[in-house]
């Protein structure tokens, strides 16, 4: 079986092909200009990944929301279960950018951190 990605790696967005065995084990990577898109064809294939962006709930602030994002990538299969905990979540008024507004979001081991600012009234 041959899988056809485009790399989002860098971009070039290359187009690269990734080849597997009748065990699903991948046994060749073509098409990627740099090691990066090996790297991405890998992790796409065996244990996908994405960066989650969204809002939180504010009390307290002179804004009703603010911007968060996982600190780095999670696994993909848990975009859904993630988003739900985070509009479970309302936060008080005054949160700064770093702040960690969800601490190990999932067990995933990554933090939901704020991306924007949101001072008290």
């Amino acid at each position: 079986m041959i899988r056809e990605l485009i790399c989002v790696a860098c971009p070039i967005g290359c187009s690269i092909s990734v080849e597997f065995d009748e065990n699903n084990n991948i046994t060749s990577i073509s098409g990627n200009q740099c090691k990066r898109g090996e790297a991405y064809a890998v992790t796409e294939c065996t244990a996908p990944t994405r960066s989650l962006t969204s809002t939180v709930k504010v009390t307290g602030g002179k804004k009703p929301l603010v911007p968060v994002k996982t600190e780095k990538p999670i696994p993909k299969e848990k975009m859904l279960e993630s988003m739900a905990v985070i509009n479970s979540v309302t936060v008080k008024a005054p949160v700064k950018i770093g702040d960690v507004i969800i601490k190990n979001a999932l067990d995933t081991g990554v933090d939901i951190v704020a991306t924007g600012i949101c001072p008290a009234e």
